[in-house]
C-alpha cells in the first residue's frame, strides 16, 4: 500500500514541475530568438525538456486519437483532400500547416498538445518544384526551419536568427522617429530650376472679321530635373506606409516576390525617408513602425518583411484604417506622405455591395461610392469617384492589384478619389518593376501645391471650359478667370491642359487702325519649394494671335502641340465610354467605339507627322480592343487593364498595367534612322529606377545560381 501510495505522489509531482518546465521553457525558447548567447538559458531549456518528455508520452497516448481528428489550433477538422497541407510533427500530432506556421512564427516552439518541444520546427515558406532544392516530391533538401535564401537579404547572414514576434500596438501610433535637423546650407536652401510655364494657341491667328466661340490654347507646366542619385537634398523627403495582402491566397511565389520588392523599396529609400509597414489578412497589424531608412533601420525593415507568411481571409478596408492612422497620428511630418496598398483578392468583410453581380444598369460607380463610405475621410475626403470638384486634402493611395483574382473596381476606387494611381500587376514577376515606377515618382518631388492661374486680358475674350481631367478645375468672374489645383509635382514631370476660349470679332472705334494681335490670356504659376518650403510664383508669356483680315496659308496650319493633347483628350474619352459599354455586356459596342477613335486618332496631323504620344494612344486602343474579345477575357484581365489605363490618362501620371513594365514605342528620325524611348507619362526617374529594378533582378538571379552551384560543390563528397 505504502508503496502505491509513493508511486502516486510521484507521478503529481512529475505533473506539476512538467507544467512549471513547459512554460519556462516556452518563454526562454522565444528569448533564444533575441539573444543566443545565454548558456543558463541552454541549461535550463535542455533540463526541462527532458523532465517534460516523461509527461508528454502519457499525454500523447490519451490524445493521440482526439488530435488526429481535430487541428488543436482552430478546432476544424483534419481531414485530407479539403485544400489545406496537414502537419504531422515528431510527436504524431497533426495540424493544419498554416494554423500551426503562425504559431510559430509568434514564438511557441512546442507541441500546442503534449507540451514536448520539437527538433524540426514547420516555417511557411513558398515553393519551387523548378528549384534544385527540391527533390522530385516538392520536399524541402534544406531545414525547414530557415525560410529560402531568395527570401533572405544578401547583406544579412543566412543563419541570423528569425525575428521575435513583433511587440503589442501602442494604442497610438505617435512612436514614429524624429526627423532629422533642417539643414541650413544654402546650396540646398532651394532648386537651382523652378518650374517653367508654356503655351501654344491652337492657330496663330484668325481673321479680324471673324468671332470663334471654341478656340483652344494649351496651358502647360513643367517641373525642373532632379540632378544626381534620389538621396540627395533637392527632392521632398517622404514618409512611405506599405499596407500589404498577406493573406492565404499570396502564398507561395507572391509572397517571396513582394518580399523581394520592399527590400528593393527598402534600398532606395534615403536616410530622411521613414517607412512603416502594415500587414492585413483577416484582420490589420502594424508590423514596422514609421521609422527613418538609416543602415540599421533598413536592416529591422527587412527581417519584419522577412517574418511575414500567409494566412487568413482578406480585409483591405482595416488594413487601410490602420495605415491612415499611421500617418494621422505620427508626431512630426516630412513633406510628402503617401501610402501603397496590394492586395492580389476581393474584400471579404467589407464589399458585399460593390462585389455583387453587376446589374445591365451599370452600378459600379454607385457601388464604388458605397465601398469607399467604409474608410476614412482622410483617405477620401469627398467620397466622390467622378468629376474634378473641390474636395478636402486626401493621403494618396497608389494601389497595386496583383494577379486576375482582385477587385480592380474597389482598387480603382480606393486610387481615384485619394489622388493616387491605381496599377495593374499581372505578371507576379513584374511585382518589383511596378514598385519601382511608384516610388520613382515619389521620391522626386520636387513641387507641391502648384496651382495654374488662366485670365482673359481682352475684352470679349471669355473662358469657356478646361478638361482637366481628376484635376480639380473652374471658373470665376464670368468666364474670366480660371483655376487648376495640380498639386505635387515629379521631377521632369509635364502637366498639360486645353483652355477652350471664344474669341469676339476685332472692333475698333471711327477714326482708329485696328489692331493687328488680341491679347488671350496671363499665365501665373504658384507652387510652395519642397526644399526651401517657400511659396514660388512664375508669371508665364502673355498669350496672343495675329488678327490680319485675310489669313494666309501658314496661318491655317494647326498647332501640333494642341492637336497632340486633344488627341489625348479624345482616345481618354472613348476609353471611358467603351469601357461602360463592356460593363453593360455591350462588347460589339465598345469595340466599334474603339475602332472609332483610332481611325480618328489615325487621321490627326500630330499622327501623320509621326508624333510618338499618337503611335503610344494607338497600341493602348490596340491592346484593350484585344482584351475586350469576350466576356470572360475582359473580366479576367480586360476590367483591370482599362481602369489602369484611365488612373493614368485622369492624372497624367504613369502606371504599370498589363504584362509589361515598358512603355515604349519606335521613334521614326531623320535620315530614315529610328529609335525607341519612353513615351506616355513616365519621367526619367521613373525610368531609371524600373531600369535599376531589372537590372537588380539579373544580378540576383546571377548570384543565386552562382550560390546553388556553391552549394552543390560543398555537399559533393571528397
Amino acid at each position: 500500500m505504502a508503496s502505491a501510495w509513493n508511486k502516486l505522489k510521484k507521478s503529481l509531482s512529475l505533473k506539476l514541475f512538467s507544467s512549471e518546465s513547459s512554460q519556462t521553457s516556452l518563454q526562454r525558447s522565444t528569448n533564444l530568438l533575441t539573444d543566443s548567447s545565454e548558456p543558463e538559458s541552454r541549461s535550463s531549456t535542455v533540463s526541462s525538456r527532458s523532465a517534460s518528455l516523461s509527461i508528454s508520452r502519457l499525454s500523447r497516448s490519451i490524445s493521440a486519437r482526439s488530435s488526429k481528428k481535430t487541428c488543436a489550433i482552430c478546432l476544424a477538422h483534419l481531414k485530407t483532400g479539403e485544400g489545406q497541407a496537414i502537419f504531422t510533427a515528431e510527436c504524431t500530432h497533426s495540424f493544419h500547416f498554416s494554423c500551426i506556421a503562425n504559431s510559430v512564427k509568434h514564438g511557441n516552439h512546442l507541441c500546442p498538445i503534449c507540451r514536448s518541444k520539437w527538433k524540426d520546427i514547420p516555417f511557411q515558406f513558398p515553393t519551387n518544384l523548378g528549384d534544385p532544392r527540391f527533390n522530385v516530391s516538392g520536399r524541402a533538401r534544406v531545414s525547414p526551419y530557415r525560410p529560402l535564401l531568395e527570401d533572405v537579404p544578401p547583406n544579412i547572414p543566412h543563419d541570423h536568427p528569425l525575428p521575435s514576434p513583433p511587440p503589442p500596438e501602442p494604442p497610438r501610433f505617435s512612436d514614429d522617429d524624429n526627423l532629422p535637423p533642417v539643414s541650413t546650407d544654402p546650396t540646398f536652401l532651394g532648386s537651382s530650376h523652378s518650374v517653367t510655364i508654356k503655351s501654344f494657341p491652337e492657330f496663330p491667328a484668325i481673321s479680324s472679321s471673324e468671332s470663334v466661340s471654341s478656340f483652344a490654347v494649351l496651358v502647360g507646366v513643367q517641373a525642373p530635373p532632379l540632378l544626381g542619385d534620389a538621396r540627395n537634398l533637392e527632392r521632398a523627403p517622404i514618409d512611405l506606409v506599405t499596407v500589404l495582402d498577406v493573406s492565404g491566397s499570396m502564398a507561395g511565389s507572391k509572397l517571396a516576390l513582394l518580399k523581394r520588392a520592399l527590400r528593393f523599396v527598402i534600398q532606395n529609400l534615403g536616410p530622411c525617408d521613414r517607412l512603416a509597414i502594415v500587414v492585413f489578412s483577416s484582420s490589420a497589424r502594424r508590423i514596422f513602425p514609421l521609422r527613418r531608412m538609416s543602415e540599421v533601420r533598413r536592416e529591422d525593415a527587412v527581417l519584419a518583411i522577412n517574418s511575414l507568411v500567409s494566412s487568413g481571409g482578406t480585409n483591405i478596408v482595416e488594413g487601410l484604417k490602420k495605415g491612415v492612422r499611421v500617418l494621422e497620428e505620427r508626431r512630426e511630418r516630412n513633406p510628402v506622405a503617401s501610402i501603397i496598398l496590394l492586395s492580389d483578392g476581393r474584400d471579404t468583410y467589407n464589399s458585399e455591395s460593390i462585389n455583387r453581380r453587376r446589374s445591365p444598369q451599370n452600378q459600379n460607380s454607385r457601388q464604388a461610392v458605397e465601398y469607399l463610405n467604409l474608410l476614412p475621410v482622410s483617405i477620401c475626403g469627398s467620397k466622390n469617384v467622378g468629376g474634378n470638384e473641390a474636395r478636402l486634402p486626401t493621403i494618396p493611395v497608389h494601389t497595386f492589384g496583383f494577379g486576375s483574382d482582385h477587385d480592380s473596381t474597389a482598387m480603382h476606387a480606393i486610387s481615384d478619389a485619394s489622388g493616387g494611381t491605381f496599377s495593374f500587376i499581372e505578371s507576379v514577376g513584374m511585382v518589383q518593376d511596378a514598385f519601382a515606377r511608384c516610388i520613382g515618382g515619389l521620391l522626386s518631388v520636387v513641387a507641391q501645391e502648384l496651382q495654374l492661374t488662366v485670365r482673359s486680358v481682352s475684352p470679349g475674350v471669355k473662358i469657356g471650359f478646361i478638361p482637366s481631367g481628376r484635376y480639380p478645375s473652374g471658373m470665376s468672374n464670368q468666364g474670366q478667370q480660371g483655376l487648376i489645383k495640380v498639386g505635387d509635382l515629379y521631377a521632369d514631370e509635364e502637366k498639360e491642359f486645353l483652355v477652350n476660349l471664344s474669341i469676339p470679332i476685332v472692333s475698333a472705334a471711327e477714326g482708329e487702325e485696328r489692331p493687328e494681335k488680341t491679347s488671350l490670356l496671363d499665365i501665373v504659376c504658384s507652387y510652395k519649394d519642397t526644399v526651401s518650403k517657400e511659396m514660388v510664383l512664375i508669371e508665364g508669356e502673355r498669350v496672343e494671335i495675329r488678327r490680319p483680315e485675310v489669313l494666309s496659308p501658314m496661318d491655317l496650319i494647326p498647332s501640333l502641340d494642341v492637336d497632340r493633347q486633344r488627341n489625348r483628350l479624345w482616345v481618354a474619352e472613348g476609353i471611358a465610354e467603351a469601357q461602360e459599354m463592356a460593363e453593360m455586356g455591350n462588347l460589339e459596342g465598345a469595340q466599334a467605339v474603339l475602332s472609332n477613335r483610332r481611325a480618328t486618332l489615325r487621321s490627326s496631323a500630330s499622327a501623320q507627322a509621326g508624333d510618338g504620344l499618337c503611335s503610344w494612344l494607338e497600341t493602348e486602343l490596340r491592346e484593350i480592343r484585344d482584351r475586350m474579345a469576350s466576356m470572360e477575357l475582359y473580366e479576367h484581365t480586360g476590367r483591370a487593364y482599362v481602369l489602369s489605363g484611365l488612373s493614368s490618362h485622369s492624372w497624367q501620371r504613369a502606371t504599370t498595367r498589363g504584362d509589361s513594365t515598358t512603355q515604349t514605342v519606335v521613334l521614326s528620325s531623320e535620315g530614315g534612322n529610328t529609335s525607341s524611348g519612353p513615351i506616355g507619362y513616365d519621367t526619367p526617374s521613373m525610368v531609371n529606377m524600373v531600369s535599376k529594378s531589372q537590372t537588380l533582378n539579373f544580378a540576383n538571379a546571377a548570384e543565386q545560381a552562382q550560390q546553388r552551384l556553391s552549394r552543390s560543390c560543398s555537399a559533393s563528397p571528397r
